[in-house]
């Protein structure tokens, strides 16, 4: 299993400042559709729609495992048969969201708009928790979330379904 190491944001704010004045540049754009098949209170498998500003899809399944800062994670793509497959009557609705990835002096940070609520977080991957420690937050950023479960993918798409 690998580790991912992930610290979290609100987002005031889309950075579009920082777009025009080159401090961030723009490398991608998705339409995010997840959906939790399974989960406990620190478990979760899921599997996610990605569509690309093309109109492409591609599929994935993800095993998490974990609290904090620090989270194991297996992910690996499936083919839309498999990802249909694992939908189909099970009723359930996807958390929706559309994440631009930008890069800011080498670092890629992943901005999250929800369509089902007014929200927007932008988070930061590290390849080892000194870096995650070491960071230092840009002044554009809104306060941290840490470890708050209302903010929480998982948190959201339980509250989506019982809507």
């Amino acid at each position: 299993m690998s580790s991912e190491i992930e610290r979290k944001w609100l987002l005031p704010a889309f950075p579009t400042a920082e777009l025009s004045n080159n401090e961030i540049t723009l490398v991608s754009r998705k339409y995010i559709y997840q959906t939790y098949l399974a989960f406990s209170a620190d478990q979760e498998i899921r599997v996610r729609q990605l569509v690309d500003s093309s109109g492409v899809s591609d599929y994935t399944h993800t095993f998490k495992s974990g609290h904090g800062l620090v989270r194991e994670e297996i992910e690996y793509k499936i083919s839309e048969h498999i990802y249909k497959q694992l939908l189909d009557r099970t009723g359930l609705i996807p958390l929706e969201k559309i994440r631009t990835t930008v890069d800011c002096q080498g670092m890629l940070f992943e901005i999250d708009e929800y369509k089902h609520i007014d929200l927007m977080v932008i988070e930061v991957e590290f390849p080892d928790v000194d870096a995650a420690n070491r960071f230092i937050v840009p002044s554009w950023f809104g306060r941290e979330l840490g470890q708050e479960e209302e903010f929480g993918n998982k948190t959201m798409w339980i509250q989506l379904q019982r809507k």
